[in-house]
């Protein structure tokens, strides 16, 4: 009985946190890839890791990786790892309609992944691994070195946005105020006349053309 009242226990508190995966089983499911019905074969999941590798993968196979669902004011948990020299991003508040909006960066703020030793992005001032980026840079580098896994947050509640990277809040800002739009117009956004516009949307997963994974992603509405 008293290993029962644990096991009871333990299950109740993981539903109280009110997290969901995103990836429960193996599979794709759930997710799209951006102005397409189905997964590119880029994209794969082991052991509930979401793994892009572009190698010797046609390019209409590729792509950026979209949530079949919206979300609203959430809190994303995720842990990524990028290849050396590698690039990557999660987008949320996406717009998903590649007819008026050809690529997901064109409405979606995101949470920069990177090698920050090695890509060239990362000489860019905003353009660091847990930036916003091009909007705002990371309080402090907490990324660890490539081939190590990094834990992320994204939450965004009723217009106030934070990320967290290992731990440690590196980016707390207010959207769509007017500090922000101020904002977005002193960046290379300026002549995308809906970033950082929709109160909602989908969150994505770049394909930056170099090797990344994902895992452990869940996310709760708030």
């Amino acid at each position: 009985m008293l290993i029962l009242a644990v096991v009871l226990t333990t299950s109740c508190s993981t539903q109280e946190e009110g997290f969901k995966n995103l990836v429960s089983k193996n599979s794709t499911d759930g997710w799209h890839t951006y102005g397409k019905t189905y997964v590119g074969k880029a994209w794969t999941v082991e052991n509930q890791t979401l793994h892009f590798n572009p190698d010797e993968i046609e390019q209409s196979e590729k792509g950026d990786l979209v949530t079949d669902s919206d979300y609203e004011n959430f809190h994303l948990k995720f842990e990524w790892k990028i290849s050396k020299n590698g690039n990557s991003g999660v987008m949320f508040n996406v717009k998903d309609d590649a007819t008026k909006y050809p690529q997901p960066y064109l409405t979606g703020p995101e949470m920069q992944v990177l090698d920050n030793d090695g890509h060239p992005d990362a000489k860019i001032f905003k353009h660091r691994a847990g930036d916003l980026y091009d909007l705002i840079p990371s309080s402090q580098e907490t990324v660890k070195p490539v081939g190590e896994w990094n834990k992320a947050e994204i939450i965004v509640n009723k217009g106030k946005l934070e990320f967290h990277l290992n731990g440690v809040k590196v980016v707390e800002t207010t959207m769509w105020d007017e500090a922000w739009n101020k904002m977005v117009a002193g960046s290379k956004f300026k002549s995308m006349p809906d970033f950082g516009k929709f109160k909602s949307g989908k969150i994505v997963f770049q394909d930056h053309g170099n090797e990344v994974w994902y895992r452990n992603i869940m996310i709760k509405t708030l």
